[in-house]
């Protein structure tokens, strides 16, 4: 087959017997996220990974079942990255005394934010905790309503990374929305130190995702999912990070629980698989990326 190129990169490749345009193939991390937090969260993540649909999960270590799930998981060990998702958020970190609800976390990193030193232990303590069950390092780190990057958490995880880890250090996700049409949402997400910890890892040394997609308000229906995924799939660059939340089943008081049953629905479904196919994408490790 020959091919004509355009200037730049990929760009301008075509066919040159039909003249249309070539798929590019793009490489994107599918991660589901919460891992451990309720049974039905982690079933959903053992089936997409039994599926090879995941690439990657990141775990709640704060959760009473991490120790048990971690055991479980095992089976998946080298075919997913497996990741801490740092808490301070959820009803776990409050229950261990320094979670606080998101809206008070979000006022804290923007006056003034969280004290280094504290956090610093806090990090220390997760990452034990999930050294402990996983028996091995965490592939990434990210955050629980994307704390990771917020005022003094971050400046705490890159110090800690680079302390306990050196050169081998995790790949950390940035909350950098993909896209071009950004709602309120993705906008604050981003606000809240997308750029000043993709600094701060680029002066340590850290790998980093540029950008995540993922990004909805959890109110939608399953034809309406598969019409966002559609969209994130064709706006997402090469080597981004699309979130999900699966689970088998809506937890009582998990007030988006209904939307990880739908978002299980459709990844372990032939259509998210065409999707994939039609966007030109492969499903690959941040390991193998970042």
């Amino acid at each position: 087959m020959n091919e004509s190129r355009g200037q730049g990169g990929h760009e301008g490749l075509v066919h040159a017997v039909s003249g249309r345009p070539l798929e590019v193939e793009k490489r994107i991390v599918l991660c589901a996220d919460d891992y451990g937090m309720s049974a039905g969260v982690s079933d959903a993540v053992i089936q997409l990974g039994r599926q090879r649909v995941l690439n990657a999960t990141s775990a709640m270590v704060l959760a009473p079942r991490w120790p048990e799930d971690a055991r479980r998981l095992a089976e998946l060990r080298g075919s997913l990255d497996v990741g801490l998702h740092l808490d301070w958020t959820s009803a776990f970190a409050q229950t261990a005394g320094h979670g606080m609800a998101l809206g008070a976390a979000m006022r804290r990193a923007l006056l003034g934010g969280f004290d280094k030193r504290a956090a610093q232990g806090e990090i220390e303590r997760q990452l034990d905790a999930f050294e402990a069950a996983w028996a091995a390092p965490p592939d990434h780190i990210d955050g629980h309503q994307h704390v990771q990057q917020f005022a003094g958490i971050r400046q705490a995880l890159i110090e800690v990374l680079a302390r306990r880890y050196g050169a081998q250090s995790p790949w950390l996700r940035v909350s950098r929305p993909a896209g071009q049409r950004l709602g309120l949402k993705s906008k604050i997400i981003s606000a809240l130190g997308a750029n000043a910890l993709t600094a701060a890892s680029g002066r340590a040394g850290v790998p980093v995702s540029q950008a995540l997609s993922g990004i909805y308000g959890f109110d939608a229906k399953a034809g309406l999912y598969a019409r966002h995924m559609a969209q994130w799939l064709a706006e997402a660059p090469d080597g981004a990070v699309l979130m999900c939340h699966p689970s088998t089943e809506a937890e009582p008081g998990d007030e988006i629980g209904p939307a990880r049953v739908r978002e299980l629905e459709f990844l372990a479904s032939p259509a998210f698989a065409d999707q994939l196919q039609v966007a030109g994408i492969r499903l690959t490790r941040g390991s193998e990326v970042f």
